[in-house]
């Protein structure tokens, strides 16, 4: 080359590319390295958006990768990722080109051993405990004797079939099945939409409302029963209206809807034996129940009659009791007929005695004294001249009135005129008729002005003229200020 040519520079001949371009040359890359990959690590950030999607961090002690699930895949999950959870997720690489991230979309993750899911069942343990939805006074009795029972299990396990066996032997009842997944992805939503949908139903409804609920399941590992540790679950439980007891497992299995629920048992069998009493056990108990009525009403009677019959002994013989009241009653039956004699004989008496002053001729001879008294009495009133006499006072009475009136008018002629002159009086005497001739009243800070100095001293004056007061400022400047009044007439004299 002439040294007059510079080389080309290392690169220079390279392919340019954009953004886009390269961005979507490394995300077919990874995407076709990395199609199917699993990885283990522990639960970071967990995001949860409205779109339903879950946007997560899969860490371990020097690295961390984002994760995605989508909504779909999301719903399909046997146990939810929460933070601190050890997981292993199954998905494929892929690339964010807007941020220059790589992510996994997972579409499968399961707890990384026993460890995870003891770990994150105690964590939800002390979160529910924490609200108070194992709290033992939340719980319900169970109904000693319910009619309708709601059972809430699989139609086509043997655990319906050992409860209704049961309840057949110890007392039948009627049974509603709300049939369920028992494990796996839709046992949860299933069985808390079983749940409120039973505590959802009108007491006297065409269908019946159950008066105690069973959720029931066999045995499993802890990976069957996980649908039983669910929170919405656990809720549905502690919110129940109705009476719930839980049989979820064996003996040894224990689930986070057993703290929750009103009562739990060991076994569905053992369920079924909580929630009814064995009907024979009570058709016994109240076949002695009756004996033992009976003998005591039997042994009450006997024992009433013989303390009456010993009663009866100490008291007197009706004949006794009678003697006394019978002597008596004939003793005052021989004394009444003459009794009775006397009593008419004194009556008779004293009516003679009263009918001896009521003779007609002394009746007679009264009313000719009243009427000959009645007769002198009307002959003393003369009727005109007791009509003259009215005459007379009725005339002097319209004089006197007369007379009052004139006097009347003339006291109150002459109250008018003192009122008058009085008045008179008072406007002469007073200052108001002078203010009218020109004259004026001088305040000085509320009090009467009558020199030059006392009006220079006050802060403001106040003069009343004949029609209203003025207010002035102070007193010297307003004095420089006004201008040479004439002097009054003599005869008027000066307030001012």
């Amino acid at each position: 080359m002439s040294d007059l040519i510079d080389d080309p520079t290392l690169g220079e001949n390279a392919p340019e590319f954009s953004v886009s371009d390269l961005s979507g040359a490394i995300k077919r890359m990874i995407e076709g390295e990395f199609s199917h990959v699993r990885v283990r690590g522990e639960v970071g950030r967990v995001s949860r958006p409205r779109s339903g999607h879950v946007y997560l961090d899969l860490k371990d002690d020097r690295s961390v990768l984002a994760g995605i699930i989508w909504k779909g895949v999301a719903s399909r999950l046997a146990v939810q990722p929460e933070e601190g959870m050890e997981v292993v997720a199954t998905g494929r690489l892929t690339t964010f080109p807007g941020q220059s991230r790589y992510q996994i979309v997972i579409e499968d993750m399961k707890p990384a051993g026993m460890g995870a899911l003891m770990a994150m069942l105690e964590k939800r343990k002390a979160q529910l405990a924490g609200e108070g939805l194992f709290d033992p006074t939340r719980k319900q009795p169970i109904p000693y004797l319910p009619e309708i029972i709601g059972v809430i299990t699989s139609p086509s396990g043997a655990v319906i079939r050992d409860i209704l066996h049961r309840l057949r032997d110890r007392f039948p009842r009627k049974v509603l099945i709300w049939p369920v997944a028992v494990q796996g992805e839709k046992c949860a939503p299933e069985v808390t939409n079983a749940i409120r949908g039973f505590n959802a139903f009108t007491p006297g409804g065409a269908l019946p409302r159950p008066d105690l609920l069973i959720v029931a399941r066999g045995g499993g590992s802890i990976e069957d029963l996980w649908g039983f540790n669910e929170e919405s679950v656990v809720r549905a439980a502690a919110d129940s209206d109705i009476p719930l007891i839980s049989a979820v497992g064996h003996e040894t299995d224990t689930t986070l809807i057993d703290y929750a629920s009103d009562k739990r048992a060991p076994t569905p069998t053992a369920a079924a034996e909580l929630a009814v009493p064995v009907r024979l056990d009570l058709l016994s108990w109240l076949d002695a129940q009756s004996g033992r009525l009976t003998h005591a009403l039997t042994s009450g009677i006997s024992l009433r009659g013989q303390r009456l019959r010993d009663l009866s002994r100490a008291l007197p013989r009706a004949d006794t009791l009678l003697d006394t009241p019978r002597q008596r009653l004939d003793a005052w039956s021989d004394r009444l007929p003459a009794a009775l004699i006397r009593s008419v004989q004194t009556r008779r008496v004293r009516l003679s005695e009263s009918a001896g002053a009521l003779r007609p001729g002394l009746l007679r001879r009264a009313l000719d004294g009243d009427r000959h008294r009645l007769e002198s009495t009307a002959a003393r009133l003369n009727v005109p001249a007791l009509c003259r006499d009215i005459d007379l006072k009725k005339r002097d009475l319209d004089r006197l009135a007369i007379r009052l009136s004139e006097v009347a008018t003339r006291q109150m002629r002459g109250w008018h005129d003192q009122v008058e002159s009085m008045d008179r009086l008072r406007e002469t005497l007073g200052y108001k008729a002078t203010l009218a001739r020109g004259y004026a009243v001088v305040r000085g800070d509320g009090d009467l002005v009558t020199s030059k100095d006392a009006a220079s001293q006050a802060s403001s004056l106040e003069i009343e003229f004949a029609d209203g007061r003025l207010s002035v400022g102070q007193a010297g400047t307003q004095a420089r200020k006004a201008p040479k009044s004439k002097a009054p007439p003599p005869d008027q004299g000066s307030l001012f």
